[in-house]
């Protein structure tokens, strides 16, 4: 098992070499994490370990999709879909063009879901989803918009709740135990690597979305993510955490309003 010390060698070879910063992230979570992957290869010391993390990208690539937790699903809790549906997204009518950024996408099931409600609403050609993550390797899954066909009951069942109006079929072909997402849903997304603990703001948004992503970062880097998405989000704009995270407690809680008691959604005053 590594030590403290040694996983903090760890965090700042993969700063200063690639520009990866964990050091903001939960501390039990991300070392029983990492000292997971060190067990799983049975090295024979650290030395072994970060010399493979630091000379082998395909490693490294591996190394940051196994402690990011790249854990999704289309439509994932379908009552919060159903609120962007019934409460957010007509609001958002009247704008020209409806900017919006999915953080922490992971492989891209949820962008592709709010693609979905935007093309059922009549919204999508008049939007930008931009869906980034840290780890690039998620992403070229998200960009390929293939998926396991086994998925895809759980998924109808999900659009179903969610509100969905169509025939969830029609927006995939399948090709034995594979399908494939319409491409007119991929147009409107674009997918790009952005480090919530590391990098800036990149747009104005009306409609930020980031779940259960927070929830593995300590407090200060959540205050800093929340800073990041306060000034990245226009007046009246909305955002969207998972179930477990919250603006209530941070500094800029009293700038926002909650939009319903259920769902973890609050618009900009």
């Amino acid at each position: 098992m590594l030590n403290e010390e040694e996983i903090s060698l760890l965090l700042t070879d993969l700063i200063d070499i690639y520009g990866y910063d964990f050091t903001g992230y939960a501390k039990p979570t991300l070392y029983r994490r990492i000292n997971r992957l060190f067990k799983l290869r049975s090295f024979s010391g650290f030395t072994a370990f970060r010399y493979l993390l630091i000379h082998n990208p395909e490693y490294l690539d591996w190394f940051i999709a196994e402690i990011t937790v790249p854990v999704t699903e289309m439509f994932r809790d379908p009552s919060f879909f159903l609120t962007l549906r019934n409460e957010v997204l007509p609001v958002l009518n009247n704008c020209p063009l409806i900017r919006i950024w999915h953080a922490g996408c992971s492989t891209g099931e949820e962008a592709y879901s709010l693609a979905i409600i935007l093309k059922e609403l009549q919204l999508l050609q008049k939007s930008v989803v931009y869906a980034t993550d840290i780890n690039p390797k998620v992403l070229k899954v998200a960009a390929a918009g293939i998926y396991q066909q086994d998925t895809m009951k759980h998924y109808t069942e999900n659009y179903m709740h969610a509100g969905g109006i169509a025939n969830f079929s029609d927006y995939y072909t399948a090709h034995y135990d594979l399908v494939k997402l319409d491409d007119q849903l991929k147009k409107r997304i674009v997918f790009s690597t952005h480090n919530l603990a590391a990098d800036t703001s990149f747009n104005n948004f009306q409609l930020i979305i980031c779940r259960n992503v927070l929830i593995y970062f300590n407090q200060e880097l959540q205050q800093r993510v929340f800073t990041l998405f306060d000034n990245s989000l226009e007046t009246n704009g909305f955002l969207g955490l998972g179930s477990k995270e919250t603006l209530q407690f941070t500094r800029l809680n009293h700038y926002y309003q909650k939009l319903n008691q259920k769902e973890k959604i609050w618009q900009k005053r």
